[in-house]
């Protein structure tokens, strides 16, 4: 069986994140979603409000599993079977970030591989930063997160109102 892990912090999850989710499930026999701490940022969404934003937007999604780990992600993977990361980069400040990351994924357990997904043209111009500095400004954000994002992000923004 083959199996890869997209880990990122999701805050909240986009459309883009969804796209390579679905591509990756169409290439491995199971994808794991793996919900990290960022600790340079203050989240949006706590880890279980990610792991549930992410499970319903996967829904149908019959090989993709959601949870959250707060350890090495190598170690992670090795919990899992699996020696493929999954990233997808927009732009070359990605690959510069993503290709070190996977260099020192790769010093802690030289097996593992990190594989690039390039995001779709309609997803390259787009972050979760970009989509939690949008809310402030009321944006509709059904062109960025898919509708269940979208719905708890408009509920987040009422309760501080």
């Amino acid at each position: 069986m083959k199996i890869a892990i997209y880990p990122g912090s999701f805050d909240p999850i986009t459309l883009g994140h969804l796209d390579i989710i679905r591509r990756a499930a169409a290439c491995f026999d199971k994808v794991y979603v793996c919900v990290l701490s960022n600790g340079d940022k203050k989240p949006t969404f706590t880890h279980q409000e990610r792991v549930e934003l992410i499970r319903s937007s996967v829904e149908g999604l019959e090989n993709v599993e959601v949870e959250t780990y707060g350890g090495l992600l190598a170690d992670y993977a090795r919990e899992k079977g699996s020696c493929v990361l999954v990233k997808g980069l927009r732009n070359a400040t990605d690959f510069d970030m993503e290709y070190q990351m996977a260099a020192i994924n790769r010093g802690i357990w030289p097996e593992l591989e990190t594989i690039f997904f390039p995001a779709r043209l309609e997803y390259q111009h787009f972050s979760s930063t970009m989509v939690r500095d949008m809310i402030h400004y009321d944006q509709p954000m059904e062109r960025y997160v898919p509708a269940p994002v979208a719905e708890a992000l408009k509920q987040r923004k009422a309760r501080q109102i």
